[in-house]
């Protein structure tokens, strides 16, 4: 009969606590040292802790009190004008996140197209047939718990269906190997040469070797590093190598998919450090400084693209300007 008495006044104080607005916080604070049973038998105060025999000691309990956030994805209709940056604006989602779950994006967006968002910081991917929750995990360098806990699902998935795997946005994400693709920077470009400076930057420029670009006569797609010859070049971001060797004006290139979807061009390079396929991660070496294409003396330029289309890659974390 003791034993209920005391399970029910403990009930009952946590009841109270939770209607009367308590938080976490405002539970006592463990006293300090030893608690004598005598105090206890004598009814007294040990620090904060008022104690007696019919009094019992709750541990702070926690009592969760926001809203879970939304686990599915959301889907955005493309409207006239609406560009991958402004989306990200409006609806306060990375435009890396953006490209990221949907994959193939190409720029300027259709009027139309519906794009798919992660409701959380990470991406949204579409199982394909074949697909497994091992598969998919692996792909992404994940462990197959961080889907089946966020999304509830088990194995067979759904060809055609929608998983949202959520990332860390301290961390970034992981390559298929499972090490961090930006361990430098997650999320962020870096300079591809520590301290190097920028001579020329991205947009329309009156340099007559540029070629022409969106309406204008001379643009510059990227931006150029000055470095010596053979200085060496660093990832930006990582990913995978989808390209390698020699490109019309761009001369020797190294072209990577990072892991957001994007593309990084590494140009008028002297020499190639990596191969067709090839994990790199962020500051891993890709080759050395040259002037080999359409170029009048050694430095990298280094050309985003973004749904196929050049984009400004500023600012570079660690480039001086």
């Amino acid at each position: 009969m003791a034993i209920n008495r005391y399970v029910t006044h403990a009930v009952a104080l946590l009841i109270a606590a939770v209607l009367s607005g308590y938080s976490v916080s405002s539970y006592p604070r463990t006293a300090n040292g030893p608690i004598d049973a005598r105090a206890a038998d004598a009814g007294e105060t040990v620090g904060e802790v008022s104690m007696g025999r019919d009094a019992t000691i709750i541990k702070p309990v926690y009592i969760p009190i926001a809203p879970l956030p939304n686990r599915a994805p959301i889907y955005y209709t493309v409207k006239a004008g609406d560009t991958v940056m402004g989306i990200a604006k409006t609806l306060g989602v990375p435009f890396r996140e953006i490209t990221w779950s949907n994959p193939g994006l190409r720029v300027p967006l259709a009027a139309g197209k519906v794009l798919r968002l992660p409701p959380v910081p990470g991406f949204v991917v579409e199982v394909r047939k074949g697909d497994s929750l091992a598969s998919v995990a692996a792909t992404y360098g994940l462990d197959p718990v961080t889907i089946v806990d966020f999304n509830r699902v088990r194995d067979p998935l759904k060809p055609g269906s929608m998983l949202v795997i959520p990332i860390d946005p301290a961390v970034g994400p992981n390559l298929s190997s499972g090490v961090p693709a930006d361990p430098v920077k997650p999320g962020q470009l870096v300079c591809p040469i520590p301290g190097a400076a920028i001579i020329q930057k991205f947009g329309p420029t009156a340099f007559a070797l540029e070629p022409p670009y969106d309406g204008y006569l001379h643009f510059h797609t990227g931006v150029d590093i000055i470095a010596g010859y053979g200085t060496p070049i660093a990832a930006a971001s990582g990913g995978i190598v989808t390209a390698v060797g020699a490109a019309n004006y761009f001369g020797i290139r190294v072209e990577i998919t990072d892991s957001y979807g994007l593309v990084e061009i590494y140009a008028h390079m002297s020499e190639v450090s990596v191969a067709l396929g090839q994990l790199v991660q962020q500051g891993d070496k890709v080759g050395l400084v040259g002037s080999t294409g359409l170029s009048i003396g050694s430095h990298l330029h280094l050309q985003l693209e973004v749904g196929g289309a050049p984009s400004d890659p500023m600012p570079l974390l660690g480039c001086s300007t």
